[in-house]
């Protein structure tokens, strides 16, 4: 086992882009071998199971007069839009973007996508014999390039620090691996492994009463698109704490996590802003979880950012209901839920 300080070690990659990967809170870089063979899950920065909140910078661009932010929270493997990854301010002479895990996890992989710039290398501050290497990074802007870490490096904090930039330092990004001790896995709500059919609710909400904007239980994926792209319930069918989701998982599986947000409907935001989680074995009987803090769970500020909250200690089940117990405006809810088959 080797250890480095938490300090930052500059390094100069003498080509037209590059990037150093500097990791703090006490590093460990272990030789694991076959033990991490299956690590490599995609820790969060694409599918949302890293929340904003855990997510950093030195400084940010603002655009167009001011109007355009560019922050870090931006910066997701294939963000759309023409606002769609973190660049720093200009006059940042030493930038920098941050990533806090929830636990320490093995580090594996980083899949780097640049917006409109070139990333020829990165450079990867490799703890095990305290050495540099460098990989070669992106060669447009839309492509992704993946760069493996042998030995995995074991961190809470990854931060990459851009050293030379060309014209401006932008940057999405994903990080590969796992958790050591536990598991955060997006259980298949976004990615649809989760089917249509083992998704049910309370009640379905139509806006204007016209079928064509109904709010199914099917539609509650995070960051499901459209104009009807959430669940909402019909406050007319249900009442208090008989709204509720529920997930079928297949099979039972251990339940880590679950991350939340929030929908429009034509213009007006609405989010779930408290709710309670339930589980079972058999769809009958059903219980809440054994949590060391209360059983209400604070959900979203607004109708797009996500809410991870973490269940301490995981539970298992094959059944999950979310009850909201709070929201504004109108109950509207997308979601994953997080956790593995252990």
């Amino acid at each position: 086992m080797f250890f480095i300080h938490p300090t930052i070690v500059f390094f100069l990659c003498f080509v037209e882009f590059s990037l150093k990967l500097v990791y703090s809170h006490l590093l460990k870089c272990l030789l694991m071998g076959s033990c991490l063979s299956g690590c490599i899950s995609l820790l969060g920065m694409e599918g949302g199971a890293i929340v904003e909140s855990q997510i950093t910078a030195s400084s940010v661009h603002y655009g167009v007069l001011g109007l355009q932010r560019w922050g870090p929270e931006l910066a997701r493997l294939n963000n759309q839009g023409i606002v769609n990854a973190w660049t720093s301010a200009s006059h940042d002479r030493n930038p920098w973007i941050e990533v806090r895990l929830e636990a320490f996890s093995a580090a594996r992989r980083c899949v780097l996508q640049a917006w409109r710039r070139r990333l020829p290398c990165f450079s990867h501050l490799l703890a095990r014999v305290c050495a540099l290497q460098v990989f070669v990074g992106n060669s447009d802007n839309d492509g992704t390039k993946t760069n493996m870490f042998d030995p995995p490096v074991v961190a809470q904090f990854l931060r990459i620090v851009p050293v030379v930039c060309r014209r401006a330092c932008t940057l999405r990004m994903e990080l590969v691996g796992c958790e050591l001790n536990g598991c955060s896995e997006p259980l298949g709500m976004k990615s649809r492994l989760v089917s249509d059919e083992q998704l049910s609710a309370s009640s379905t909400f139509r806006t204007w009463g016209v079928d064509t904007f109904t709010w199914h239980p099917q539609f509650a994926r995070l960051d499901k698109a459209g104009k009807t792209n959430a669940w909402s319930p019909d406050s007319a069918e249900s009442h208090g704490p008989l709204f509720c989701l529920q997930v079928d998982l297949g099979k039972t599986k251990r339940l880590t996590g679950i991350i939340t947000q929030g929908a429009k409907d034509f213009g007006v935001v609405q989010f779930v802003s408290e709710f309670k989680v339930e589980f079972s074995h058999d769809g009958a009987a059903w219980t809440l979880p054994s949590l060391s803090s209360s059983q209400i769970f604070q959900g979203n500020v607004d109708n797009n950012s996500h809410r991870k909250n973490v269940f301490e200690p995981p539970f298992y089940a094959r059944y999950v209901r979310v009850v909201p117990w709070a929201w504004h405006d109108r109950i509207t809810l997308r979601m994953e839920l997080l956790g593995c088959d252990d």
